[in-house]
């Protein structure tokens, strides 16, 4: 936190700890040094703790899940009574994962506070899945509009989102989701490898965008020796003889993506994967390597097909990118540069600092 007298101050308020969520670190965790450098100090109050966070998605442990959520809103209640020294809050997501929005119409409409309402998924859609289809009928997904309504600005991760933010406030802010490619993807993928690796990486919850690759995948390896990697929260067991499973690990994140030669990002043409923001696309790109992903959403914005990456729309389109790209390397160093050139340029933490801190002008 930062701790200059005079400065304006930003409460943050997230759902999950500290430097765990891929959505919380690259859409305002990175710009925490940038803000103190403009003179905000902040500080960040997040619903799970890190033992809750933990649990949450493991079978059992329900007695515990059951107190760290009680003790999520427990910590709600006792933040609104430091709600007067604050100057925004920025509110990720939500404020409570289940039940309407209580604490932001509290914030809003009792304390009076500008209410800085940041998403990067279409999350007033259900998005059921094997994990969260017990709590799903208590999200309250149409909370959504409600904190567009009472914000002071919206910021959004792409069109599609900001589109339907602009029907709920006219103070909307397209505010992509970037990459720091100075401290943290700042490294070069070298294609000097012998065995090539195609790659994915992701959450549990994204996983089952993996299942149109399976046929795709089978008929490569009959042509091609390569390697079909995953990275990710959970095993996804995929019957494939090129498969190979890594776990994330925050710390080796930037060198185990460096593996791979080839970055994926296949989609399911429907509303919530439109508004999704591209972030396995920019984290492949950012380190040069070339992606290959579904023509949904912003997707189609970042990957210029043919120059810094490829948009495959079909079982063919799919095929062809990748066998072009396993076996002709040079082109992988070129659409590789491209890529990097198109992130430092247009996602990057650096290029989108004035618009971020736009966020929080009166």
């Amino acid at each position: 936190m930062s701790s200059a007298k005079n400065n304006k101050k930003i409460l943050f308020i997230c759902p999950y700890p500290f430097d765990i969520a891929p959505g919380q670190r690259f859409r305002y965790e990175q710009y925490l040094d940038i803000l103190s450098e403009n003179q905000f100090d902040y500080s960040i109050h997040s619903f799970l703790d890190k033992h809750t966070n933990e649990i949450l998605y493991k079978k059992k442990y329900f007695l515990r899940k059951t107190f760290g959520v009680f003790k999520g809103f427990i910590k709600r209640i006792f933040l609104l009574f430091q709600l007067r020294k604050y100057n925004f809050v920025f509110i990720f997501r939500e404020a409570a994962p289940i039940g309407p929005p209580i604490f932001e119409w509290i914030i809003a409409k009792v304390f009076r506070k500008k209410i800085i309402y940041d998403f990067d998924d279409a999350i007033w859609l259900p998005n059921t899945s094997r994990m969260n289809r017990i709590i799903s009928f208590i999200k309250w997904h149409g909370k959504v509009k409600s904190i567009c309504r009472w914000a002071y600005k919206v910021s959004a991760g792409n069109r599609y989102l900001c589109e339907y933010a602009s029907h709920y406030n006219s103070n909307v802010v397209l505010n992509p989701t970037t990459i720091d490619t100075l401290h943290l993807h700042n490294k070069i993928k070298n294609h000097s490898d012998e065995k090539v690796i195609i790659g994915w990486t992701g959450t549990h919850s994204t996983i089952k965008y993996l299942d149109e690759m399976i046929p795709i995948i089978k008929e490569l390896e009959k042509k091609y020796s390569f390697e079909f990697r995953i990275i990710a929260d959970k095993n996804p067991f995929l019957p494939l003889e090129s498969f190979t499973f890594n776990p994330w690990n925050k710390e080796t994140e930037i060198n185990d993506l460096l593996n791979f030669n080839i970055g994926i990002m296949p989609l399911v043409n429907d509303a919530w994967s439109k508004g999704k923001c591209g972030f396995k696309a920019l984290q492949y790109m950012a380190l040069g390597i070339p992606p290959i992903v579904s023509p949904i959403g912003i997707n189609t914005e970042i990957v210029q097909h043919g120059k810094n990456g490829f948009i495959a729309d079909s079982y063919r389109d799919w095929i062809d990118s990748l066998s072009q790209l396993i076996t002709n390397q040079s082109l992988r160093i070129k659409m590789g540069t491209e890529a990097r050139k198109t992130i430092v340029e247009n996602y990057s933490v650096q290029s989108n600092t004035l618009n971020f801190l736009s966020l929080f002008e009166d």
